[in-house]
């Protein structure tokens, strides 16, 4: 399975938005480990939100799509209106 997911930092009061073809508990592993990169700055990252894909090509045009929102009331209402 491949995955868009966004993470949330409480600390930097940050999204960041990826896919992955990995588990998305091993990717948050590694977004959670020594590494360069965006998301290294902090370790309080938590997945707050994902969507499935039978692709990685369409997990990773999902991502695009999301990003080109540039607006973070829209990826709160995202994250939000797929609450229970």
């Amino acid at each position: 399975m491949n995955y868009l997911y966004i993470l949330y930092s409480v600390e930097v009061d940050k999204y960041y938005i990826g896919h992955t073809s990995e588990t998305l508990d091993e990717r948050l592993r590694k977004h959670l480990s020594n590494h360069s990169g965006f998301t290294s700055k902090v370790k309080d990252w938590t997945i707050v939100y994902y969507e499935e894909f039978e692709t990685k090509s369409l997990a990773y045009k999902r991502e695009l799509e999301v990003k080109k929102w540039k607006s973070r009331i829209k990826i709160q209402k995202l994250i939000n209106e797929s609450s229970p």
